[in-house]
């Protein structure tokens, strides 16, 4: 090894990995207790936050995505703040604003910085593509780089940071549709599906009564961002890598290994962050389930909301009714994963 290089710092203890990895597993126990069903949903947003990514909750009213998002944060020892977006918030609305304060013993005057909603570990940003483009762009500065440009000066936001976001797919008329950019910041595309016939009757049984379970505090900022390390750690082999590398460019509809779907029915493929998002969701969901390593089954576990938003369909595919998970299903189907099993 050169002089100038230095070994991997290696993985923690594995009794503070049993430890870590046990607070996450209570997390997901205690948002249970108020959250019926969502199985599916409760472990991508878990990974996500795992992963040190951002989420985009998308489903019809009523399905509890905001309470989800609350009861997270409720299950952790972190600041949260809930974001309404409306057609009429402006940036400094989120990142915060300029404020005149005058000494009243000697009159003098000076500008204080208020901060926004923004600086707080989880973020609420709750029907997000109501707000117009210029509210939106705000949050993409904040979401990529973890930090605030705003009077002049460029402030570190507290960490660990996750936005959270919901989106109503339905009712379009009055919302502006979030533009690609901001969409690849997300992590995942979390779709949110109605509950099960039985569900549906716990929801309706436990939520008509007079109250409501209180969650406790299980997990805080010092074992997220450890757990967050520990997925950093995680060693990946090559041909995990090219497995990742070889489905993202088949979303690609000029590229040579496209799928004929993809070649028909796709206007844009995912784009290099795309294989970021597979590998270290892929990364989060091996360490949750107490493996160190990464099998392709990992990556195909989070193909689906890691491609949803990152692969646009074009106009072919919204009139012959092509759904976007059909797509996600062909490259499942026709890209082939590593030979080996588990890839140390």
């Amino acid at each position: 090894m050169h002089a100038s290089q230095s070994a991997p710092a290696p993985l923690v203890a594995s009794s503070e990995r049993d430890s870590l990895l046990a607070a996450a597993h209570q997390l997901r126990e205690e948002v249970s207790k108020r959250i019926i069903g969502q199985e599916q949903v409760l472990e991508e947003i878990l990974l996500a936050l795992i992963a040190g990514g951002h989420a985009l909750l998308v489903g019809v009213p009523g399905l509890a995505k905001t309470l989800m998002i609350r009861s997270v944060a409720e299950a952790m020892q972190l600041a949260f703040r809930r974001i309404q977006f409306t057609p009429d918030l402006v940036p400094s609305d989120i990142t915060g604003t300029e404020i005149m304060e005058e000494d009243q013993a000697t009159g003098h005057r000076s500008f204080r910085f208020a901060k926004g909603p923004v600086f707080a570990n989880i973020i609420l940003a709750d029907e997000i593509n109501r707000a117009p483009p210029r509210t939106q762009a705000s949050l993409l500065e904040a979401m990529q780089e973890h930090h605030v440009t705003a009077a002049g000066e460029t402030m570190a936001l507290p960490q660990p940071f996750f936005v959270l976001a919901t989106q109503n797919p339905i009712e379009q008329e009055g919302t502006y549709p979030l533009p690609e950019a901001q969409l690849d910041r997300f992590l995942f595309d979390i779709r949110v599906g109605y509950p099960s016939s039985e569900e549906q009757v716990a929801i309706l049984r436990d939520t008509t009564g007079v109250d409501r379970t209180k969650l406790s505090p299980v997990m805080d900022g010092r074992q997220t961002l450890a757990l967050q390390h520990m997925v950093r750690e995680m060693p990946a082999a090559e041909p995990t890598l090219w497995y990742a590398s070889n489905l993202v460019e088949a979303t690609r509809p000029d590229h040579e290994t496209a799928t004929p779907l993809v070649k028909q029915y796709v206007r844009w493929g995912a784009g290099p962050r795309a294989g970021q998002a597979l590998i270290l969701g892929a990364k989060a969901y091996a360490l949750l389930h107490g493996r160190l390593n990464i099998a392709p089954d990992d990556i195909k576990r989070v193909l689906h909301p890691v491609l949803r938003h990152r692969v646009l369909p074009n106009f072919a595919a919204e009139a012959e009714g092509v759904s976007i998970e059909r797509i996600i299903d062909e490259l499942l189907e026709t890209i082939e994963p590593p030979k080996s099993g588990i890839l140390a």
